[in-house]
């Protein structure tokens, strides 16, 4: 019988590390700059300490973003590489009716937009259909899937890849709120870890049918973020 584990074929370097710097907080798209209603959550008192801001992301990950942003993003990765604009569209125009506050519309626009003027720079651009994305205008998970979508990596990979960057995000929002130290980020920041495989299955698994948004404490607290007196991330 024979026992030796199966070899895997690994992702090329190249696309690796081009989904590690698309995940990268570092790219300049500003997701950093946005806490997705966290801000306001700790000022209503819901988020105050390490535990209930883990039990937050994590719910915001499994609720929202498995459901909603990671699924658009895992159909538009084949839908660029097919070169079908029309599935695009769909998917980017269903994204921006999703969003329940001003707020969140504006952040998957502006770094949407903050994406694409990056890709411009980008050595592949001559072989991006720019043009179709910049006539959307596209929401994030669109442009992200555009950005990723000459990479030889897999749908599951980039899916994979986004949501940790998300997470990343998330954690330095909830670390500059709450406050946090960064022990207590990197704790959280593993629970995430820990809970983006299963997330990125559903999101890989759902259909038209299955994607939703329906979020309301999020779109409560987001609208109420809008206005909030004193705040230290993007509205």
């Amino acid at each position: 019988m024979n026992t030796a584990a199966p070899v895997l074929s690994a992702l090329p370097a190249s696309s690796l590390l081009k989904l590690i710097w698309l995940a990268s907080p570092a790219l300049p798209v500003g997701g950093f700059s946005y806490s997705e209603a966290l801000e306001a959550a700790v000022e209503a008192g819901l988020v105050s300490n390490e535990a209930q801001a883990g039990d937050w992301l994590v719910d915001q990950l499994q609720l929202g973003q498995a459901r909603c942003d990671l699924a658009v993003l895992a159909q538009a990765v084949p839908a660029w590489r097919e070169r079908n604009f029309a599935r695009v569209r769909e998917l980017n125009d269903w994204l921006l009716q999703t969003r329940e506050t001003h707020e969140l519309r504006l952040q998957t626009e502006q770094m949407g937009r903050s994406l694409l003027d990056w890709l411009r720079n980008d050595a592949q651009a001559p072989q991006l259909p720019l043009a179709q994305c910049a006539a959307l205008p596209p929401s994030y998970p669109v442009a992200f899937a555009l950005a990723a979508s000459l990479s030889t990596a897999t749908a599951r990979d980039i899916v994979l890849a986004c949501a940790f960057g998300w997470a990343e995000n998330m954690m330095q929002s909830a670390i500059k709120t709450v406050p946090l130290g960064q022990s207590a980020g990197q704790r959280i920041l593993a629970r995430l870890a820990d809970a983006i495989p299963q997330a990125v299955e559903h999101a890989l698994a759902c259909a038209d049918e299955d994607r939703q948004a329906f979020t309301p404490m999020l779109a409560i607290l987001s609208s109420q973020h809008e206005t909030q007196y004193s705040r230290l991330f993007r509205s």
